[in-house]
C-alpha cells in the first residue's frame, strides 16, 4: 500500500479543522444575523410608530407628512402596515382591523408581540399615549406591524452573504495551503535531488542548509553515512589485509609445488611434501578464520539457545588435550560442580575458546610448561579462564593483541585469533579481559548468566 504524500498529509491535517471552524462561525454568523435583523426591524417599527404618533398629534388626524410616509416606505425594506385610533377608540388613519395583543399592555411604553394578519405571521408594535386630537383628549393607540417573512428573508440574505464570503475564504485558504505546503517542502525536494545526484562512492556528510524541522533527519542521515563509510573503509582494509596475509602462504604453496617434481631424493621429497601439507593447512586455517571473522561482523542471524558452559568447555578441552600433550605440556581443566547457564551459540563460544588455547600454544614460547582452563561464576556472570606460564603479553601491548593480523612478534599464528574471540564475546553481550599476572598470560571470558540453562 502506497503511503500518502507529505503534502497531502499536511493538507488533510490543516484544512478539516479550519472547515469545522468555518461551519461554527457560519452558524454563529446566522444567529447574529437573526438577532441583528430583529433589532433593526423592531427599531424601524418604533421609528415609524413615533413618526405616525407625532403627525397625528400635529395634523389632528388629517394625514401623514411626506417625511413620515418616506420613513414607512423605507422601513427595513419590507411593507409596513399601521393603524391609529384616537381618544374614545375613534378611527383616525391606517389599515383596518389591526392585529391585537392577547394580553393587556402598559401605557406610554412600546409593546412588541407576534400575531396573525390575513393568514401571515406579523411582528407588531402597539403604543398607547395620551393625545389631544381636535377637541378630544384621551388615549391614542398607534399599531404598526410588518411581515415576519421579510425579517427572515433579510436575515437569510445576511447569512448567505457571510456564508459566501466564508466559502470564498476557505477556497482561497485551501489553494494557499496546497501551494504553500509545496513551497514549504521545496527544501526537502532539493535535498532529495541532491542525494539522488550523489555517486555510490560519495559517502561524505550532507552540508546543504535545510529547515530546522528536518535538521534532525539530516543529522541522522549524516551519522548513518559516516557509519557506512567507516564500515566500507574497514571492509576495504580487511580485504587488503586478507589479500596480503593470503599471499604469503599461497606463494609458499606455489613454490613448494613447483619444486616438488624436481626433487629425486626420497627423504628430501618427503620433507617437501610435509612442508607443503603444513603450509596448505595454515592457509586453510587462515581462510577459515577470515570467514569466521566476517560472519561474526555481518551475520546477526546466528541462532541462540540456552546451554551449559561447562559442557562446551569440556568438549573443547577434550579435543585440545591431544595437541597439548604432543607438546609435552601440563594441561588441566577445573570446571565448577554446578551448571553454568549461558544464552548464546555454543559453536561460536567453542570457537572462541579454541582460539585462546591455540593462541597460548603458538605464542607461549619454548619455556611454557602448562596451560590450565577453569570455569567460575558470580551472581551476574559466568567465566572461563585460560591461563598459561609462557612469555605473556605486556600491558602496553594489550590493545595491539586484539587487532586483526597483528602479532606481538613473528610466529606461526594468523593474527586473527584474539580478534575472533573479541567478536564472539561482543555477540554474546560479554567481554574478554587479559588479567594481570606475574608469569604468563591469563584470559577471562565473561558471559551474562542466563535465567535458565
Amino acid at each position: 500500500m502506497r503511503a500518502r504524500s507529505l503534502r497531502l498529509r499536511l493538507f488533510l491535517v490543516i484544512l478539516p479543522p479550519l472547515f469545522l471552524v468555518s461551519i461554527l462561525l457560519g452558524w454563529w454568523r446566522f444567529e447574529v444575523a437573526q438577532r441583528t435583523s430583529e433589532e433593526l426591524f423592531d427599531r424601524s417599527l418604533l421609528s415609524a410608530a413615533l413618526a405616525i404618533s407625532r403627525d397625528v398629534a400635529i395634523s389632528e388626524g388629517d394625514a401623514l407628512s411626506p417625511s413620515t410616509r418616506q420613513v414607512i416606505s423605507d422601513a427595513g425594506g419590507g411593507e409596513l402596515f399601521y393603524h391609529v385610533t384616537g381618544p374614545g377608540g375613534i378611527y383616525v388613519t391606517g389599515y383596518a382591523y389591526p392585529p391585537r395583543p392577547e394580553v393587556p399592555i402598559a401605557r406610554n411604553m412600546p409593546f412588541y408581540y407576534f400575531a396573525d394578519y390575513r393568514g401571515e405571521e406579523m411582528r407588531v408594535l402597539r403604543m398607547i399615549e395620551n393625545r389631544t386630537i381636535g377637541t378630544l383628549t384621551g388615549d391614542a393607540v398607534v399599531t404598526v406591524w410588518q411581515r415576519v417573512s421579510d425579517r427572515r428573508a433579510f436575515a437569510q440574505a445576511l447569512a448567505f452573504r457571510a456564508a459566501a464570503l466564508m466559502a470564498g475564504l476557505m477556497a482561497a485558504l485551501a489553494l494557499i495551503i496546497w501551494f504553500g505546503v509545496q513551497i514549504g517542502l521545496r527544501p526537502l525536494n532539493d535535498l532529495q535531488a541532491a542525494i539522488r545526484q550523489r555517486s555510490p562512492e560519495e559517502l561524505g556528510p550532507i552540508r546543504r542548509p535545510v529547515p530546522q524541522e528536518v535538521s534532525g533527519i539530516v543529522s541522522t542521515l549524516n551519522r548513518l553515512l559516516g557509519q557506512v563509510q567507516d564500515s566500507f573503509e574497514a571492509h576495504q582494509a580487511f580485504i587488503s589485509d586478507a589479500a596480503h596475509q593470503l599471499r604469503n602462504p599461497a606463494a609458499a604453496i606455489l613454490a613448494l609445488a613447483e619444486t616438488l617434481p624436481s626433487v629425486q631424493d626420497p627423504a628430501e621429497r618427503a620433507t617437501c611434501e610435509e612442508q607443503l601439507v603444513d603450509v596448505a593447512r595454515k592457509s586453510a586455517r587462515l581462510a577459515e578464520q577470515l570467514l569466521s571473522l566476517e560472519r561474526l561482523r555481518y551475520d546477526n542471524s546466528t541462532a541462540t539457545e540456552p546451554f551449559d558452559l561447562n559442557t562446551v568447555v569440556e568438549d573443547v578441552c577434550r579435543t585440545f588435550a591431544t595437541k597439548a600433550l604432543a607438546r609435552d605440556l601440563e594441561f588441566t581443566l577445573a570446571p565448577t560442580e554446578e551448571p553454568l547457564p549461558v544464552l548464546g551459540n555454543p559453536i561460536l563460544v567453542g570457537e572462541a575458546l579454541i582460539n585462546l588455547l591455540e593462541n597460548a600454544l603458538k605464542h607461549g614460547g619454548e619455556g611454557m610448561t602448562a596451560i590450565s582452563v577453569g570455569t567460575s561464576a558470580d551472581e551476574e556472570s559466568v567465566m572461563v579462564t585460560v591461563e598459561d606460564d609462557g612469555v605473556g603479553i605486556p600491558q602496553d601491548k594489550v590493545g595491539t593483541a586484539f587487532r586483526r593480523f597483528s602479532q606481538l612478534e613473528n610466529g606461526e599464528g594468523t593474527g586473527l585469533g584474539l580478534a575472533i574471540v573479541e567478536k564472539v564475546m561482543v555477540r554474546h553481550a560479554g567481554r574478554v579481559d587479559i588479567m594481570p599476572t606475574e608469569v604468563g598470560t591469563t584470559f577471562c571470558l565473561r558471559f551474562p548468566r542466563a535465567t535458565h540453562a
